[in-house]
């Protein structure tokens, strides 16, 4: 199966899905209209900052840039973080054909062979993209953060700005590390050395406050294919490192200081939460096999001190470990909070207070809440989100699923060689459908189907690959004595 093969089994499970990845006639013409508008400028109602050191910090393949970071440290010893999201309700308003489109299709969909945008690419990756040396309107989340890493404040409001630098996880990330070499654009600028320097220096102290709070410590394992002459010839792993990090703890700040701004102005709002595991005593089975003692009752911040030693002792296992748990804690899901209602929470990330607002070129909601910031109650009524909400979580759970085939026959394709070889794996799925297993290399997942039998999420086993069938994605294993 080649390129052009995986790329249109792509294109036929998203219409099989309910998505529409081909946009209307009537969205074509709102984008040459938009072409064709006078840029916003500077003004009383919106601020001049493209005067900062902005970067942003994305994947290699990133095109579709949502948001860019400047630090100042301040006389007191707090940091000042800004994050500059794209504005793109100034684009794309509510109602707008564009808009109608997003709405339904929910969030931009990464099949590994071809990414089926929520917004048509001439916008996402070009007018509302905060691309390099570009000016750009945007919504500026100001944080204050203090010398211990806690967040103290902050506000929004609209600004024009300009990405000085465009940089990229894995090039910037080993220089934090003081594993590489600087990249050319870092190298060629003091100002910008020290720049990421102090932005990597508050994103660790938030992280350090956040942990000691009980947000939990995911390791994830991301994958992408390597390609020879329109072959897939691999998997390639994505692994976090200081600059994922770093864009990390700037957006959850970010995302706690708009819900926090929200709910202090009144205005219902979409909240990200993710509940209290159901699954909490087989969480605790798991810790307890590797002779560790969790509560019976769930608490994030003994779960995190398990994570993190696991992390010390057995680093390698420890993605496995963590896929285990993101699995039994559950997916999470987008719920309207009105004035007055007690929040829900993140558990993961242990805050009260959780919403996306950072990426409103991929996901819907977090054009919907860009749209909050900006006009308040104005913008949507509480019974509007409710149905937007239920569509999103739904969006975001079938795009999860495409996203998931695709990978299964794309790491058919690269596994189609391997028949017979044994591998090492988690468990990371017991349902009706069968027994799932996650293999460490290359990372992969399929289905047990011989000796699944009492397995159970989190167990770890040694499978032989058996069969793999690219057209419908399966790889089958059976377990090895």
């Amino acid at each position: 199966m080649n390129h052009e093969n995986l790329q249109a089994a792509a294109h036929q499970e998203m219409l099989g899905n309910g998505f529409h990845p081909d946009f209307p006639p009537q969205v074509e013409t709102q984008v040459a209209a938009i072409r064709a508008a006078v840029p916003v400028a500077p003004g009383p109602a919106v601020k001049d900052l493209r005067n900062l050191l902005w970067s942003s910090i994305d994947n290699d393949s990133s095109r579709d840039l949502d948001q860019i970071e400047y630090a100042e440290r301040q006389p007191d010893g707090s940091t000042r973080v800004l994050v500059g999201v794209a504005d793109v309700d100034g684009s794309v308003p509510k109602g707008s054909p564009i808009d109608l489109h997003a709405a339904d299709e929910g969030v931009s969909v990464y099949t590994g062979v071809e990414t089926f945008p929520m917004l048509p690419e001439e916008l996402s990756t070009g007018l509302t993209s905060l691309n390099e040396d570009a000016d750009r309107p945007s919504v500026i989340i100001d944080i204050s953060v203090t010398a211990d890493g806690v967040i103290q404040s902050g506000q929004a409001y609209r600004a024009v700005v300009k990405n000085r630098a465009q940089l990229t996880y894995s090039h910037v990330g080993p220089w934090l590390e003081r594993k590489g070499e600087a990249p050319p654009k870092v190298s060629a600028s003091a100002d910008l050395q020290n720049q990421l320097k102090l932005q990597d220096d508050v994103a660790q102290r938030m992280r350090a406050a956040r942990f000691k709070s009980g947000a939990l410590a995911i390791d994830s394992i991301e994958t992408t294919p390597t390609m020879m002459n329109g072959q897939v010839t691999g998997l390639q792993t994505m692994l976090k490192n200081r600059a994922t990090e770093l864009i990390e703890d700037f957006m959850i700040a970010a995302n706690e200081v708009i819900a926090r701004l929200l709910s202090s102005s009144g205005v219902a709002s979409i909240r990200r939460v993710v509940k209290t595991p159901e699954r909490w005593p087989r969480i605790v089975e798991l810790a307890a096999a590797l002779g560790e003692k969790l509560p019976a009752t769930p608490d994030s911040l003994a779960l995190n001190n398990f994570l993190t030693k696991r992390k010390d002792v057995d680093p390698v296992h420890a993605p496995d470990l963590s896929l285990a748990i993101v699995k039994l804690m559950g997916p999470g899901e987008y719920v309207v909070e009105r004035p007055g209602d007690p929040p829900q929470g993140h558990f993961g990330l242990a805050v009260h207070d959780y919403t996306h607002a950072t990426a409103p070129n991929r996901r819907y909601a977090d054009l919907v809440t860009q749209r909050l910031v900006k006009w308040g109650t104005e913008a949507y009524s509480a019974g509007e989100l409710d149905v937007i909400a239920r569509n999103c979580t739904l969006r975001e759970d079938t795009a999860r699923k495409v996203e998931r085939i695709m990978k299964k026959r794309i790491a058919a394709v690269a596994l189609s060689n391997r028949i017979g070889e044994v591998f090492k794996g988690v468990v990371t799925g017991v349902t009706p459908k069968g027994t799932f297993v996650r293999i460490v290399d290359p990372p992969a997942e399929g289905r047990v189907v011989r000796g699944e039998q009492g397995l159970d999420v989190g167990d770890q086993v040694l499978v032989k690959l058996l069969d793999t069938d690219a057209q419908r994605g399966f790889i089958d294993f059976g377990r090895a004595s």
